[in-house]
């Protein structure tokens, strides 16, 4: 009996056993998660979905791009859902939106699916990831989705081999990176070492370069910062390091049959259409300028009036509240009072300002202040009004993190500020746990 893998996009997989079919992080959008478009281009057919027979579906944790209402929607509410999740707020919600059979997964507690054991093992952050080892037709799968594993994790799979194959994420993305640009430094093209060593003491028989199968909007300047690893590379790393192994790549609706003794190809998803070229890569490019925030804003399309009042009006008191009602920052730069400015672009590329002193666990909103200027936010206000109101993340907001000059003695002290303290970032997600799927439910049920 063999194995069959077929890759949707992202995270996302199906498996075939014999009379069993599964799914892992299933995403049927292009784009996803608002503006991740798939890379390579494809179309998914959503009639034949909708049709698709699935005896279960594993979710490895709650990210947008791994559990999206909208994808979940076209499944038959009697689907098996398992998912990896802390939060029980999660598991109502997915029965808010149908299904019926809703589960939660523990690490290291098997699930026994017709002819599949799936065991989710336990990533680095744990609150939030988790991994899957998949047991069927004899053959040993680990599914790395796109987590860290830490040692004793690694030491725990090592025992658990010998493996087939390894789905491993292979891209270091560049999130913080891009809302800092300049304060950040350039990133390496190279795969981090301890990849490669985790990698060696795996020792996989076949290794699918995984996760990371998206870019931004065509003109998003993201699409040359946001990437620094590519195929190519991976590819020629891991070959070096592991000549023994295999690397296949699977673009969406591609398909393999894994057995003890080979990996052949198979009949692609029906249901997926690759559209152009599907053997491209990614394109880093650390001179890249970026374009300012006011050119970005332009982008987006205009918000109605209600829309901009809300965010102008979270500007004014709803953010106070928020701010007011968290923890101080842990950061010791927000120790002291620091003058914060908040610029908000609208679509004309017309801004708005807003200036608060900031001072530990306080905020107040000011027209003058004999601080220095010692923070600065810029964001869109398209983007605003979606992390408010649309579950936007933060990785597709477009902001923009102290990218001026501030004065001597600030720039001294800012060095070792953790940029996701920024002020803005804390009060939009700090405790926000499912807005996005929270957005999306809503949207369905309309």
């Amino acid at each position: 009996m063999s194995l069959k893998i077929s890759r949707i996009l992202h995270a996302g997989y199906v498996f075939e056993c014999g009379d069993t079919r599964i799914a892992f992080d299933p995403i049927f959008e292009n784009p996803f998660s608002r503006n991740c478009h798939a890379f390579p281009n494809v179309q998914f057919d959503h009639e034949q979905i909708r049709g698709l027979k699935l005896d279960a579906v594993f979710i490895s944790h709650f990210h947008d791009d791994h559990c999206s209402f909208e994808s979940l929607n076209f499944l038959n509410r009697n689907t098996p859902i398992y998912v990896y999740c802390i939060f029980e707020e999660l598991f109502e919600l997915i029965r808010q939106l149908g299904f019926k059979n809703v589960h939660s997964l523990q690490i290291d507690s098997v699930v026994k699916m017709g002819s599949f054991e799936i065991i989710p093992r336990r990533a680095l952050d744990e609150d939030v990831d988790s991994l899957f080892q998949v047991k069927a037709a004899g053959l040993n799968i680990l599914n790395v989705v796109d987590s860290w594993i830490d040692y004793s994790t690694l030491d725990k799979l090592v025992q658990e081999g010998p493996w087939d194959m390894v789905l491993w994420p292979f891209q270091t993305m560049r999130e913080i990176e891009v809302i800092a640009p300049s304060r950040s430094e350039a990133a390496s093209r190279e795969l981090p070492p301890e990849w490669i060593e985790q990698l060696k003491a795996l020792n996989p028989k076949h290794i699918v370069p995984s996760s990371c199968q998206f870019v931004l909007e065509d003109w998003s300047w993201y699409n040359q910062a946001f990437f620094p690893i590519t195929y190519k590379q991976f590819a020629k790393e891991v070959g070096s390091a592991l000549p023994g192994a295999q690397i296949v790549r699977l673009n969406p609706s591609v398909s393999v049959n894994l057995n003890k003794h080979a990996i052949e190809k198979s009949s692609p998803l029906s249901w997926i259409k690759p559209l152009g070229e599907q053997d491209v890569d990614y394109e880093y490019n650390a001179s890249v300028k970026p374009p300012p925030t006011s050119e970005i804003a332009k982008r987006f399309d205009p918000l109605t009036e209600a829309q901009a009042e809300r965010v102008y009006d979270y500007c004014r008191s709803g953010l106070l509240e928020k701010y007011r009602s968290m923890e101080p920052p842990v950061d010791e730069y927000f120790e002291k009072p620091r003058l914060w400015r908040l610029s908000v672009y609208d679509h004309r590329g017309e801004v708005s300002q807003f200036h608060y002193v900031l001072n530990g666990a306080n905020i107040e909103l000011v027209q003058n202040s004999d601080e220095p200027l010692s923070w600065t936010t810029e964001i869109p206000i398209a983007k605003f009004y979606a992390a408010l109101e649309l579950g936007e993340s933060l990785t597709s907001m477009y902001m923009r993190i102290n990218d001026i000059t501030f004065t001597p003695e600030i720039e001294k002290e800012i060095q070792s500020a953790d940029i996701v303290e920024d002020p803005l970032i804390r009060c939009l997600f700090n405790g926000a746990f499912g807005a996005y799927q929270k957005a999306q439910l809503k949207r369905l049920r309309s």
